[in-house]
Protein backbone atom coordinates (compact mmCIF):
# COMPACT_ATOMS: atom_id res chain seq x y z
CA UNK A 1 0.00 0.00 0.00
CA UNK A 2 0.81 3.55 -0.61
CA UNK A 3 0.77 6.33 1.43
CA UNK A 4 -0.93 9.37 0.04
CA UNK A 5 -0.17 11.56 3.50
CA UNK A 6 1.16 11.95 6.68
CA UNK A 7 -1.08 13.72 8.66
CA UNK A 8 -0.42 15.70 12.13
CA UNK A 9 -2.96 17.12 14.43
CA UNK A 10 -3.17 21.05 15.81
CA UNK A 11 -5.16 21.65 18.87
CA UNK A 12 -8.51 22.87 19.03
CA UNK A 13 -11.46 24.08 21.71
CA UNK A 14 -13.66 20.56 21.99
CA UNK A 15 -17.23 21.67 22.66
CA UNK A 16 -18.62 17.79 21.93
CA UNK A 17 -16.68 16.69 25.24
CA UNK A 18 -16.32 19.10 27.61
CA UNK A 19 -12.36 18.88 27.20
CA UNK A 20 -9.47 21.51 26.90
CA UNK A 21 -8.72 20.41 23.16
CA UNK A 22 -9.31 18.42 20.89
CA UNK A 23 -6.31 17.40 17.94
CA UNK A 24 -8.84 14.99 15.54
CA UNK A 25 -8.38 17.63 13.08
CA UNK A 26 -5.46 16.17 11.26
CA UNK A 27 -3.67 18.42 8.37
CA UNK A 28 -1.18 17.16 6.05
CA UNK A 29 2.55 18.11 6.69
CA UNK A 30 6.00 17.75 4.47
CA UNK A 31 8.27 14.34 5.87
CA UNK A 32 9.94 12.30 6.74
CA UNK A 33 8.33 12.21 10.22
CA UNK A 34 9.83 10.45 12.67
CA UNK A 35 7.61 7.52 14.03
CA UNK A 36 8.33 6.20 17.60
CA UNK A 37 6.29 4.32 20.03
CA UNK A 38 4.60 6.52 22.62
CA UNK A 39 4.75 4.34 25.83
CA UNK A 40 1.91 3.91 27.94
CA UNK A 41 -1.36 5.70 27.39
CA UNK A 42 -2.74 8.55 30.07
CA UNK A 43 -0.36 11.92 28.82
CA UNK A 44 -1.38 12.30 25.04
CA UNK A 45 1.58 10.78 23.21
CA UNK A 46 0.80 9.13 19.96
CA UNK A 47 3.63 7.49 17.33
CA UNK A 48 4.15 10.78 15.24
CA UNK A 49 6.56 12.89 16.13
CA UNK A 50 4.17 16.57 16.39
CA UNK A 51 1.12 14.82 17.06
CA UNK A 52 -0.61 14.45 20.14
CA UNK A 53 -4.32 13.24 21.54
CA UNK A 54 -6.58 15.85 23.85
CA UNK A 55 -8.32 12.72 25.28
CA UNK A 56 -5.73 11.32 27.20
CA UNK A 57 -8.36 8.68 28.90
CA UNK A 58 -9.85 7.32 25.86
CA UNK A 59 -6.81 7.57 23.12
CA UNK A 60 -3.35 7.60 22.70
CA UNK A 61 -0.99 5.41 24.09
CA UNK A 62 1.48 2.22 22.70
CA UNK A 63 -1.67 0.69 21.01
CA UNK A 64 -3.02 3.45 19.53
CA UNK A 65 0.29 5.00 18.04
CA UNK A 66 -0.89 5.47 14.76
CA UNK A 67 -4.55 5.78 12.94
CA UNK A 68 -4.47 4.76 9.52
CA UNK A 69 -7.52 5.47 7.11
CA UNK A 70 -7.92 4.15 3.46
CA UNK A 71 -8.90 6.37 0.44
CA UNK A 72 -11.30 3.15 -0.89
CA UNK A 73 -13.19 3.61 2.50
CA UNK A 74 -13.21 8.24 1.71
CA UNK A 75 -15.11 6.95 -1.48
CA UNK A 76 -17.28 4.58 -0.14
CA UNK A 77 -18.73 7.55 2.44
CA UNK A 78 -18.08 10.38 -0.03
CA UNK A 79 -20.28 8.77 -1.75
CA UNK A 80 -22.83 7.66 0.70
CA UNK A 81 -23.13 10.82 1.81
CA UNK A 82 -22.56 13.13 -1.22
CA UNK A 83 -19.55 14.98 0.60
CA UNK A 84 -16.02 15.07 -0.03
CA UNK A 85 -13.99 13.69 2.61
CA UNK A 86 -10.02 14.32 2.08
CA UNK A 87 -7.09 13.32 3.80
CA UNK A 88 -7.16 13.48 7.56
CA UNK A 89 -10.68 14.34 7.42
CA UNK A 90 -11.72 11.53 10.24
CA UNK A 91 -8.05 12.66 12.23
CA UNK A 92 -5.96 9.63 10.77
CA UNK A 93 -2.15 9.91 10.60
CA UNK A 94 -1.69 8.10 7.46
CA UNK A 95 -4.33 8.54 4.30
CA UNK A 96 -3.31 5.25 2.47
CA UNK A 97 -4.31 3.79 -0.65
CA UNK A 98 -4.54 0.24 -2.77
CA UNK A 99 -4.91 -1.75 0.00
CA UNK A 100 -8.29 -2.67 1.98
CA UNK A 101 -7.20 -1.50 5.97
CA UNK A 102 -10.26 -2.60 6.97
CA UNK A 103 -9.90 -6.53 6.15
CA UNK A 104 -6.23 -6.24 7.87
CA UNK A 105 -5.90 -8.76 10.46
CA UNK A 106 -4.85 -8.33 13.92
CA UNK A 107 -1.14 -8.52 14.48
CA UNK A 108 -0.90 -7.96 11.13
CA UNK A 109 2.52 -6.01 10.62
CA UNK A 110 3.31 -3.79 7.83
CA UNK A 111 7.21 -2.62 7.51
CA UNK A 112 8.30 0.85 6.15
CA UNK A 113 11.19 3.41 5.65
CA UNK A 114 13.96 3.64 8.20
CA UNK A 115 13.26 0.16 9.52
CA UNK A 116 9.43 1.45 10.24
CA UNK A 117 7.66 -1.80 11.90
CA UNK A 118 3.62 -1.27 12.49
CA UNK A 119 1.48 -3.68 14.11
CA UNK A 120 -2.51 -4.19 13.46
CA UNK A 121 -3.92 -3.60 17.34
CA UNK A 122 -7.62 -2.75 16.90
CA UNK A 123 -10.14 -0.68 15.39
CA UNK A 124 -11.02 2.49 15.52
CA UNK A 125 -14.22 3.25 18.00
CA UNK A 126 -16.26 6.41 17.19
CA UNK A 127 -16.79 8.98 20.01
CA UNK A 128 -18.59 12.44 20.62
CA UNK A 129 -15.36 14.52 19.40
CA UNK A 130 -15.96 12.40 15.84
CA UNK A 131 -19.40 12.84 15.69
CA UNK A 132 -19.46 16.37 16.33
CA UNK A 133 -16.27 17.17 14.06
CA UNK A 134 -17.81 15.51 11.15
CA UNK A 135 -20.98 17.03 11.86
CA UNK A 136 -23.35 14.81 9.88
CA UNK A 137 -26.92 13.51 10.97
CA UNK A 138 -26.95 10.00 12.33
CA UNK A 139 -23.46 10.37 11.49
CA UNK A 140 -22.44 7.37 14.64
CA UNK A 141 -25.07 5.51 13.20
CA UNK A 142 -24.01 5.66 9.59
CA UNK A 143 -20.25 4.82 10.63
CA UNK A 144 -21.12 2.06 12.96
CA UNK A 145 -23.52 0.47 10.22
CA UNK A 146 -21.02 0.87 7.41
CA UNK A 147 -18.27 -0.90 9.43
CA UNK A 148 -15.27 0.53 7.83
CA UNK A 149 -13.35 1.93 10.74
CA UNK A 150 -9.85 1.90 10.28
CA UNK A 151 -7.09 0.18 12.33
CA UNK A 152 -5.17 1.72 15.03
CA UNK A 153 -1.55 0.29 15.14
CA UNK A 154 1.49 0.13 17.10
CA UNK A 155 4.87 0.55 16.16
CA UNK A 156 7.00 -2.30 16.95
CA UNK A 157 10.43 -0.60 15.70
CA UNK A 158 10.71 2.91 15.08
CA UNK A 159 11.12 4.65 11.48
CA UNK A 160 9.74 7.48 9.56
CA UNK A 161 6.75 8.01 6.98
CA UNK A 162 6.70 10.69 4.46
CA UNK A 163 4.03 11.33 1.63
CA UNK A 164 4.66 8.31 -1.71
CA UNK A 165 6.30 6.15 0.96
CA UNK A 166 4.97 2.34 0.68
CA UNK A 167 4.00 0.06 3.55
CA UNK A 168 4.51 -3.50 3.11
CA UNK A 169 2.63 -6.27 5.00
CA UNK A 170 5.39 -8.77 5.84
CA UNK A 171 3.28 -11.03 8.08
CA UNK A 172 -0.47 -11.99 8.40
CA UNK A 173 -1.17 -14.19 11.27
CA UNK A 174 -3.05 -17.17 11.28
CA UNK A 175 -6.65 -16.32 12.38
CA UNK A 176 -10.03 -14.76 10.60
CA UNK A 177 -10.17 -11.69 13.13
CA UNK A 178 -9.78 -8.47 10.79
CA UNK A 179 -10.15 -4.98 11.70
CA UNK A 180 -13.68 -4.63 10.82
CA UNK A 181 -14.44 -7.71 12.70
CA UNK A 182 -13.40 -6.50 15.81
CA UNK A 183 -15.25 -3.48 15.07
CA UNK A 184 -18.49 -5.06 14.74
CA UNK A 185 -18.13 -7.31 17.72
CA UNK A 186 -17.16 -3.78 19.69
CA UNK A 187 -20.71 -2.43 18.86
CA UNK A 188 -22.53 -4.69 19.43
CA UNK A 189 -21.93 -8.26 17.48
CA UNK A 190 -21.53 -10.43 20.40
CA UNK A 191 -22.09 -13.14 18.72
CA UNK A 192 -18.57 -12.40 17.35
CA UNK A 193 -16.83 -11.92 20.86
CA UNK A 194 -15.77 -16.12 21.58
CA UNK A 195 -13.72 -16.33 18.17
CA UNK A 196 -12.34 -13.12 19.06
CA UNK A 197 -11.13 -14.11 22.29
CA UNK A 198 -9.39 -17.34 21.42
CA UNK A 199 -7.27 -15.33 19.38
CA UNK A 200 -3.60 -14.45 20.90
CA UNK A 201 -2.67 -11.64 18.75
CA UNK A 202 -6.28 -9.65 20.60
CA UNK A 203 -4.84 -7.23 23.90
CA UNK A 204 -6.22 -9.03 26.71
CA UNK A 205 -7.21 -4.73 27.51
CA UNK A 206 -9.00 -5.49 24.33
CA UNK A 207 -10.78 -8.96 25.30
CA UNK A 208 -11.22 -7.26 28.82
CA UNK A 209 -12.98 -4.13 27.08
CA UNK A 210 -15.24 -5.99 24.99
CA UNK A 211 -16.81 -7.94 27.66
CA UNK A 212 -17.29 -5.07 29.81
CA UNK A 213 -19.26 -3.10 26.74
Amino acid sequence: MKILSVNVGRPRENPWKGLAATYIEKLPVEGPVRVTSPGPKGDGSVGLEGDRVGDVQSHGGTDQAVYVYGTEDYGHFNQLTGREFGAGAFGENLTTTGYDVNAALIGERWAGPGGLVLEVTSARIPCGTFRGWIAERGWLKTFTKEARPGPYLRVNEPGYVEAGAELEVVHRPDHEITVSMLFRAAMGERELIPRILEVPEVSQSEKDWLLRT
